[in-house]
């Protein structure tokens, strides 16, 4: 992976004032991925918006690790429902359309 695709972890809790501890946590709980290179921390850049969500349910609503996990786990089951629901809707307009 390109060094442009990563960023320092270190620069993004600076920037969103939390602590590497933080990141560690959300990465134990496979929330996201982080990257070690010679002893320092990287972040990919597909992973910042999922961190910064993470950041914001944290920080701003005040919610610890477990129940961000919880959050977490429930948008993913709300997308592949929405996901469903648009596949068996667009199968629906299939059949309707031979009538």
């Amino acid at each position: 992976m390109a060094n442009k695709e990563m960023i320092p972890a270190t620069e993004f809790c600076i920037h969103h004032n939390i602590e590497l501890s933080f990141i560690y946590a959300v990465n134990e709980s496979e929330l996201i991925e982080i990257i070690n290179i010679d002893e320092e921390i990287f972040l990919p850049t597909s992973q910042l918006q999922q961190l910064e969500k993470l950041v914001r349910l944290h920080h701003e609503m005040g919610i610890n690790l477990e129940g961000i996990e919880t959050i977490n786990y429930l948008l993913q089951k709300n997308t592949e429902l929405q996901e469903q629901i648009m596949y068996l809707n667009n199968k629906i307009k299939l059949y309707e359309d031979f009538d």
